[in-house]
């Protein structure tokens, strides 16, 4: 899956929530759920990828990202539990 996209990963159901954006979803999430890279995903085991949403060009994904990023953690709830209320790991539809 090549294109920009926002995305939110979840250690679990309610968890702790890591929101990123990538030009290369399938790639980063299997980055993730490998735990290669030292840093936040790694530290809190967010493995599960709960939702995304893709962009034609990655400026888009870069604005729609920070505000989700930076907004509290109600609104990101709200965003997975709209689209995804089981909290199912979406990665393996494309995976």
């Amino acid at each position: 899956m090549k294109e920009p996209c926002v995305y939110i990963m979840a250690s679990k159901r309610n968890g702790t929530l890591y929101t990123g954006v990538t030009s290369n979803l399938s790639r980063r999430v299997h980055e993730h759920k490998l735990a290669k890279a030292p840093g936040f995903t790694k530290a809190y085991g967010c493995t599960l990828l709960v939702w995304y949403e893709t962009y034609e060009r990655m400026d888009e994904a870069i604005a729609r990202e920070k505000p989700i990023k930076a907004g509290p953690r109600k609104a990101k709830l709200r965003l997975i539990e709209g689209t995804n209320p089981h909290w199912r790991d979406l990665y393996a539809a494309f995976a």
